[in-house]
C-alpha cells in the first residue's frame, strides 16, 4: 500500500526533529511538506531529501493549515499520512503499511504512541492514539482548543505497530508552546458547561485537582516513575501544562466576575 500513500507534514522552525522523521520516510515517492515560513535550518535540512515538496502558508490555525495540505498540494494518492514533524515512524509501522489492505469502507487508521525523551521511550505516556492514515477525500480537519482534530467519514482502525513521539526541540521553546496552546484550551473549556465538557474536561474543570491527578496517573499509572529523569522530566512537563491550564481557567472566572459585579469602593478602602 505504500505506492499509494503521500505524506504530509507541518512545519515551523523544525531543525531539531525533521531529519529524523523524513528519515523513516524514504519509501514515499511524494512528501508534502506545509511549512509556516520557518527561519532556522528546517528548509535546508528538507531540501536533503529530493522527493520532498515544500509549500509555505502564513498560520492560522492547525486545522486551516492542514486542510489546504489536503486541498491545495497537488496530491495524487488515495491515501494521507499525515504526521507531526517530531513523529517517527517505528520499524514495525513501515512494515505493517507496506503490507496495510484496506476494504472500502475503511477510511482511516490510528496509531498509538510511544513516548520518547532525550532519545529514551518511556514505558507510558498520556498521549491518545490519532488518526494518522486516512482517505484524502473522506477526511476534513476541524480545531479543537489549542489543536486539531480530524474527522473522517468512514470506519476508523487501529494500526498495530505505535509512532514514537520524539520532540527533541528546547525546553524553553516547548514551555512557550504550552503557555499558548493552555490559552487556547482554557478558552474552550470556559465556553463548556459541565455537562458538554467530558470527563477530562470536567476534571479540568476543577482546577487544581487536574495537576495532582495528572502527575499521579503519568508517573504511577504509566510507569514514568521507573523511567529515571525522562519519566520525571515527562510528569512534571504534563502536570506544568495542567497547572497553567488552571491558572488560566481561574483567572478568566475571575475577570468574568469582576465585569460581572457592580464595583464598590468600600470593598477595598480600609476601615
Amino acid at each position: 500500500m505504500l505506492d499509494q500513500i503521500t505524506p504530509v507534514l507541518l512545519t515551523y522552525n523544525e531543525a531539531p526533529n525533521i531529519e529524523r522523521t523524513l528519515e523513516r520516510l524514504a519509501w514515499a515517492r511524494d512528501i508534502v511538506v506545509v511549512d509556516s515560513f520557518s527561519d532556522d535550518a528546517t528548509l535546508g535540512l528538507i531540501s536533503r531529501f529530493p522527493q520532498t515538496r515544500v509549500l509555505q502558508r502564513q498560520f492560522d490555525t492547525h486545522a486551516q493549515q492542514w486542510n489546504f495540505a489536503l486541498t491545495s498540494t497537488a496530491i495524487t494518492t488515495e491515501w494521507v499520512l499525515a504526521l507531526d514533524a517530531d513523529y517517527v515512524l517505528s520499524d514495525g509501522l513501515v512494515s505493517e503499511l507496506k503490507a496495510l489492505t484496506a476494504d472500502p469502507d475503511i477510511s482511516g487508521f490510528r496509531a498509538s504512541f510511544i513516548y520518547v525523551i532525550h532519545g529514551k521511550p518511556l514505558r507510558g505516556s498520556a498521549y491518545p492514539p490519532v488518526t494518522i492514515l486516512y482517505r484524502r477525500n473522506h477526511a476534513e480537519y476541524v480545531q479543537d482548543g489549542h489543536t486539531q482534530r480530524v474527522v473522517v467519514q468512514g470506519r476508523v482502525e487501529r494500526l498495530e505497530a505505535p509512532v514514537l513521539h520524539d520532540d527533541r526541540k528546547p525546553l524553553d521553546r516547548w514551555i512557550a508552546s504550552q503557555r499558548r496552546y493552555m490559552k487556547l484550551e482554557a478558552r474552550k473549556l470556559a465556553a463548556r458547561s459541565w455537562r458538554n465538557a467530558g470527563w477530562k474536561g470536567r476534571v479540568r474543570k476543577l482546577k487544581v485537582i487536574a495537576p495532582i491527578a495528572v502527575g499521579f496517573y503519568c508517573l504511577f499509572v504509566k510507569g514514568a516513575v521507573l523511567d529515571g529523569g525522562a519519566g520525571l522530566l515527562y510528569s512534571a512537563q504534563r502536570v506544568f501544562s495542567e497547572i497553567l491550564l488552571s491558572l488560566y481557567l481561574i483567572e478568566s472566572e475571575l475577570m468574568a466576575a469582576r465585569h460581572s459585579a457592580p464595583y464598590s469602593a468600600e470593598a477595598v478602602e480600609p476601615r
